[in-house]
């Protein structure tokens, strides 16, 4: 049994995850702003947190449950995300940094507050996406989301060399076209073929067992952009 925190887990593939994690027998801390949705499911081994990733104070009371109630972390899988679309010239510099302060900043932040509850063989995996990968069809409209896609990519190669020699695992997902909400809210008439349940079983198999065979690792999981 392995001690595991997603975040962004109201709703689409994060909700779907936390499902399934819990389901396999495993604990489940479920981080987003709104819980409502995880509570209302009555999992035994699923605790649900308020948590907004821009807030230190947030962090610190993840920091004191795991501290209490777990004392370490198996995986962490950073799935909480941020898009806004608008046209480039549109884009104010406050947009790029709400977007940023999710995709990126948080995972950095996040990383860092549980490093201390991590041992060798824990797994880091964070959720990109195809628009952040270098020489990908890229959209219009994309740019903060998608450029912070891309920053989350490299930071997590860089972690995988950092804490190689700890023995803890990093690898990122990059995904294509899902059928979740904020692909709507990027492509509204586009109907994906993946659902988020399906989506969610592969990352859920990956997040418990790709840390064998993958380290610093960008993985396209796609079969379509969008």
């Amino acid at each position: 049994m392995s001690n595991i925190i997603i975040t962004g887990t109201s709703r689409g593939i994060g909700f779907e995850m936390a499902k399934q994690c819990a389901d396999l027998g495993h604990k489940v801390l479920a981080l987003s702003r709104n819980v409502a949705p995880i509570e209302a499911l009555g999992y035994p081994n699923i605790t649900a947190l308020p948590f907004d990733i821009t807030s230190e104070e947030a962090m610190g009371r993840v920091r004191d449950y795991i501290a209490t109630a777990w004392g370490r972390v198996e995986v962490l899988i950073h799935n909480a995300g941020r898009l806004i679309n608008k046209p480039f010239e549109a884009l104010t510099l406050s947009d790029f940094s709400e977007v940023y302060a999710v995709n990126l900043f948080g995972v950095v932040r996040l990383t860092q507050v549980m490093l201390p509850f991590m041992q060798a063989g824990a797994h880091i995996i964070s959720i990109s996406s195809m628009g952040g990968v270098q020489g990908s069809v890229k959209f219009a409209g994309l740019a903060a989301y998608s450029s912070s896609k891309g920053a989350l990519i490299t930071l997590m190669e860089v972690l995988a060399e950092e804490l190689k020699e700890r023995g803890i695992v990093c690898n990122t997902l990059a995904l294509g076209a899902v059928q979740t909400e904020m692909l709507s809210e990027a492509f509204p008439d586009y109907k994906a073929t993946v659902t988020p349940e399906e989506m969610a079983r592969y990352i859920t198999e990956f997040a418990l067992s790709g840390a064998k065979l993958f380290n610093g690792k960008t993985l396209q999981v796609a079969n379509s952009t969008p």
